[in-house]
């Protein structure tokens, strides 16, 4: 069976000029739904810079833990879920401390948030009932230490 234009005004040996779309638009078309699914994703997380400490090791399980990451512009997320404004974060942090009292908030603060803002969070963790706070810091890689071998 041979493929070519059904009008027969035409020679059958003509080239046929026109081009298939098709293909074009269904591969651009499966693009798009892939990129609609994935933007999503990769605007909930913080770009944090942690500050590094040497020494640092991964604390062992607490019986709770919240997470709580600031970046350095000041945005918060509160175990992944991103909070508007202080009263909100005081409001679910006092959901937290009702739940348990011995939660511990666990503080991933960028290491460009001023330092009277990442206080400010404290007092409100605080303020909320909670008692036990760890800062989250970046482990240094341990190199040979020059004053160690002397």
């Amino acid at each position: 069976m041979p493929f070519g234009r059904l009008d027969s005004s035409a020679s059958p040996h003509a080239p046929m000029s026109d081009i298939n779309v098709t293909p074009l638009v269904d591969v651009m078309l499966v693009l798009l739904v892939i990129f609609i699914i994935t933007a999503p994703l990769m605007a909930g997380a913080l770009r944090l810079d942690l500050p590094r400490a040497e020494g640092t090791q991964p604390a062992a399980a607490a019986p709770a833990a919240v997470q709580l990451a600031i970046d350095a512009e000041g945005h918060i997320l509160l175990d992944g879920q991103p909070v508007n404004d202080d009263a909100a974060l005081s409001a679910r942090l006092a959901q937290v401390a009702a739940r348990s009292p011995d939660t511990e908030l666990q503080l991933s603060a960028d290491a460009r948030l001023p330092y009277g803002r990442a206080i400010a969070i404290i007092g409100l963790a605080q303020q909320a009932g909670l008692s036990r706070i760890g800062f989250v810091a970046e482990a240094v890689p341990r190199a040979a230490d020059p004053a160690r071998r002397r």
